[in-house]
């Protein structure tokens, strides 16, 4: 089958690039009380990706995986190769891996539509409905066939593996926020300025100093503004990101040509919200975007 022939050829790549050979392979998520982790990095790596560095430990798998992914091309394979390894095998770990409660939620999402904010803060509420939701772009390089970004739905952030209505899962989820004083924040890595063809994707350096302001919690102590349709909060200063940046509206050259993508998103938000109405006993689509 495609996991046998996936690992097969892996291992005939990788003998003949790095004369070392695959040992216990597996195609599978590991255990979440196992103490290996997933990475992945690209194979066509930009230079201005940041790539983690681990500690070499006598040819270990990890290194091999980095390896072969530098110094050889693997398109016929994958472009999105993964690799496990020991957490221990990566520098400046925290053990054992494992944690309260979080103070801050982060929902990522990938727009292609250049209309959701960097950054933006969602209520208990408007988090039931995000993660209902799970809107984000597929990406050229994320999966076989896709070469340009396309827009798509995922409930939970993970349709396939729900097996109760998405609305189950948003109220737990609501739930513990709230008991809990429970940050949830939207972080968008997709386009700013315009879609695909004439915008940009945002900065991974403003989306990593957005995530440290998350953290060290100087992003509650901002003033917010209010993004019309989608009613989301908009901080008006984050350091080390050009206040311009976190208004997509204002970071459009055609404002006019904004809002009317802004509402061509928020109708395909409404329309994938629909097959989940039946079981929306809480009323959730309200708290979605407004035309």
């Amino acid at each position: 089958d495609f996991k046998f022939s996936f690992v097969k050829e892996f291992e005939i790549k990788l003998n003949e690039n790095t004369k070392h050979s695959v040992v216990n392979v597996k195609l599978s998520r590991p255990r979440l009380d196992s103490n290996f982790i997933n990475c992945y990095v690209y194979v066509d790596e930009p230079v201005n990706k940041p790539t983690i560095h681990i500690i070499d430990r006598n040819d270990n798998i990890a290194v091999v995986f980095y390896n072969l992914l530098t110094k050889t091309n693997l398109p016929s394979i994958t472009q999105n190769t993964r690799a496990s390894y020991p957490i221990e095998f990566i520098e400046k770990i925290k053990l054992p891996c494992v944690g309260g409660h979080p103070s801050n939620i982060i929902f990522l999402t990938c727009d292609a539509f250049g209309v959701l904010p960097p950054v933006s803060k969602l209520s208990s509420k408007q988090a039931m409905y995000h993660f209902i939701s799970g809107y984000t772009a597929k990406v050229a390089g994320t999966e076989m066939g896709v070469t340009e970004p396309q827009a798509t739905f995922s409930a939970c952030f993970g349709a396939a593996f729900m097996v109760w209505h998405p609305s189950k899962y948003a109220a737990l989820l609501a739930e513990k926020i709230e008991q809990h004083q429970t940050h949830v924040w939207l972080v968008n890595t997709g386009w700013i300025g315009g879609g695909t063809e004439e915008g940009k994707r945002i900065s991974l350096k403003h989306t990593r100093a957005i995530i440290d302001a998350i953290h060290d919690g100087s992003l509650l102590t901002t003033y917010f503004d209010t993004l019309p349709v989608f009613d989301l909060k908009i901080p008006k200063k984050v350091k080390a990101v050009p206040d311009e940046v976190l208004n997509p509206s204002a970071f459009w050259k055609d404002e006019k040509h904004y809002w009317e993508q802004a509402k061509k998103l928020a109708r395909l938000f409404q329309d994938n919200f629909k097959k989940f109405k039946a079981g929306d006993q809480l009323d959730i689509a309200q708290h979605g975007p407004k035309l």
